[in-house]
């Protein structure tokens, strides 16, 4: 699966409206709600809308007429077989009606237009989990996991070591998790979200 490298902004002008299209990578859906905030434009006339995230998706017409431009901007992500990404097409009216279809056009080809154009990368699912591991065994812990492409979220010292919490690339889960108990002789256990309790 894909997504945006960065942030990437399009304008276009179609029949004397203009449209800009904002599109991002996000991770959750807080952050394309904080995106959306930050880019929405209160003097435009629509700030319309549409992100996918995994299964989760959302789309808003924002006054336009149902159907015109929330769910066309979906089609363009959903077209180019993108994921975690989020995109706002804000629409200034330049006084000429478009029609229902001229709308959905200009919507989504806006939207496709900009996502087309902005730079892509693979977007590597992650699992996210903790370990609790001893002073004498962190770095060379840290050190193998790290290998296996893991993100360091968050390092809380205790008195017997420190409490990892981490994001693991999902193909490697059983690896990691198979690597924190070889590499500390079984002293440390590494748990995903979701794991049954033991």
């Amino acid at each position: 699966m894909l997504t945006l490298a960065r942030p990437y902004n399009f304008p276009q002008e179609i029949k004397k409206s203009r449209f800009l299209a904002h599109c991002a990578p996000v991770a959750d859906e807080a952050e394309a709600r904080a995106f959306l905030a930050a880019q929405s434009d209160p003097t435009a006339t629509h700030n319309c809308w549409a992100w996918r995230i995994g299964q989760i998706y959302r789309f808003s017409d924002d006054g336009e007429p149902g159907g015109t431009a929330g769910k066309p901007i979906l089609q363009a992500i959903d077209g180019q077989g993108l994921d975690h990404v989020v995109v706002l097409v804000v629409r200034w009216f330049g006084g000429i009606l478009l029609g229902s279809g001229g709308l959905m056009r200009a919507y989504g080809g806006t939207a496709a237009m900009a996502l087309h154009a902005a730079e892509r990368v693979e977007h590597i699912a992650m699992a996210r989990g903790t370990v609790r591991v001893a002073f004498a065994d962190l770095a060379l812990i840290k050190a193998r996991l790290a290998s296996l492409g893991t993100v360091f979220i968050d390092e809380t010292f205790i008195a017997t070591g420190a409490d990892l919490v981490i994001d693991v690339p999902e193909g490697v889960r059983d690896q990691a998790r198979l690597l924190a108990s070889d590499v500390t002789s079984g002293r440390s256990m590494l748990r995903f979200d979701g794991d049954l309790p033991v």
